[in-house]
Order: C-alpha cells, then sequence, then structure tokens
C-alpha cells in the first residue's frame, strides 16, 4: 500500500513528494526526494526529531537515511495507515532546520600505512600529495546517514575534484580509522573489514566502541572537519583513546 499527498502521472516529479511506502507489516518509509540532497536530508532529519520531541504511540524505531525515514512500529498498538497519514501531516507542516546536530573536528594523520591510495589519487587529479590533504582537510562535512556498519558514517560535502569512483576490486581488509573516498562521499572506517573505497589516512578516534555508553560517535546531522596531524600526535592520541582519555573536540 502506498500513500501520496496528491495524485500524479506516476513518474517520480518533486510534486509527488513526500510519499508513504510500505516495508513489510510492521514498517513504514517517508520519501523526501528520488535523489540526494541536503534540503531533502535536512527534512529527514526534521521530522525524525519531531517524532523524538512528540512520538506518536506504537512507534518503536526510527532510521534516517539520506532521503527517507524508516519507522518501525507494533501493529498491535498502530496501524500502519494511520501511522502514515500522521507521519504525512507531519512532514507536509514541518519546517525543516537550517543546521542539525554538532560540528566535531577529527584529527587525522594522512599517510603512513593507512595512506593505501593517497599517492595514485594525486597522479590521478595531476596534484601533489599535499595538495589532496589540504583539500580534503578544508571542507566541511555533513553526516548524511549511519549504516552499512556498526556506526559508519556517510559524508557529503567532499570537494568536486576530489569525487573519485571505487575501487574495482575491494581491499580484503581496512582498519577502523581509516579516512576514505568513494564516489561523491568521504567516511571513516567503523569497524575492520572489506572496501573499495580509497584511502587517505587515519584518525586515532573510534566511531564504534560497544563498550561506551553511547557505542556509536557520530549521528545523523552531525557535522565534521578534519584537522591533519603529525605521527606524534597520532601516538599520542592513540594512547588516549586506548585509556579512555581521549576527548573529540565540539568547535562551538
Amino acid at each position: 500500500m502506498q500513500f501520496k499527498p496528491r495524485s500524479g502521472s506516476g513518474r517520480n516529479t518533486e510534486n509527488s513528494y513526500p510519499r508513504i511506502l510500505r516495508c513489510g507489516d510492521r514498517a513504514v518509509a517517508i520519501e523526501f526526494s528520488d535523489t540526494v540532497s541536503e534540503a531533502a536530508n535536512l527534512k529527514v532529519l526534521s521530522l525524525d526529531v519531531s517524532l523524538a520531541s512528540a512520538p506518536i504511540e506504537g512507534i518503536l524505531e526510527t532510521i534516517p537515511t539520506y532521503r527517507s525515514l524508516t519507522v518501525i512500529y507494533d501493529p498491535k498498538i498502530v496501524r500502519g495507515a494511520f501511522l502514515g497519514n500522521e507521519l504525512m501531516q507531519r512532514a507536509t507542516h514541518e519546517t525543516a532546520a537550517s543546521a542539525t546536530g554538532r560540528l566535531l573536528e577529527f584529527p587525522v594523520l594522512y599517510g603512513g600505512e593507512h595512506q593505501a591510495d593517497l599517492d595514485e589519487l594525486a597522479e590521478m587529479k595531476n596534484m601533489t600529495a599535499a595538495d589532496v590533504i589540504a583539500l580534503h582537510s578544508s571542507a566541511e562535512y555533513r553526516v548524511y546517514m549511519i549504516g552499512f556498519a556498526p556506526g559508519f558514517a556517510y559524508l557529503g560535502g567532499l570537494p568536486e575534484i576530489l569525487h573519485t569512483p571505487r575501487l574495482t576490486v575491494p581491499r580484503q581488509r581496512i582498519e577502523a580509522g581509516a579516512i576514505g573516498i568513494g564516489g561523491r562521499q568521504s567516511s571513516i572506517n567503523s569497524v575492520p573489514g572489506p572496501s573499495g573505497w580509497r584511502f587517505l589516512g587515519r584518525t586515532p578516534f573510534r566511531l564504534f566502541d560497544a563498550t561506551r555508553s553511547e557505542p556509536f560517535l557520530l549521528k545523523a546531522g552531525d557535522r565534521i572537519t578534519f584537522r591533519s596531524i603529525g605521527i606524534d600526535e597520532a601516538r599520542e592520541l592513540d594512547e588516549q583513546v586506548a585509556s579512555g582519555t581521549a576527548e573529540l573536540k565540539e568547535i562551538a
């Protein structure tokens, strides 16, 4: 079953959004666009905040993504059709925030053993490695969504000149904390595992730690910057992270 704010021709046009899609018998998704954009993502996050501050009885969990919000519910408490209509009402009247989340600074050791693709990427872009580092660390990034792996953050805001396709053959293991580029996005690897992203360096901070009171370090809507650091500072931060005394800088 699908709900729409108005009848349409069946084509995906801006006038057909937002729209509700059924996801089985325990979830619905509300979509705000068929393309990835900051405007659509802000609408997603604004609705998510609205549901957190004024919950609808029966909702169990919400999952924000680039352009949609999935809402998991208990069908014994709330009907899917009713929930869809309530979400449409809120989405229609909710004003998307101009900015959300915290602004955090991540220290990054560019190069070294975790710079698997830095030199090759610089050559592809007809730049020096220092140019790539300066560009990558000059941008402000937005966490569009958390997904793929525990705490993995998809980051928008990568300078266009650094947009680069992922590797044809993924590497079998990339360590947590590795800083990557994939297509139009950047990322911080949250857990060790295979990846086709291109990696430039690493941060000592961990996006996922099951022993923390808040296992995920980032949330959708957060904004981050990268600061280039040297090997000595990286080693010092490694020790602080291991002992639990490291603090990520939040920019006012």
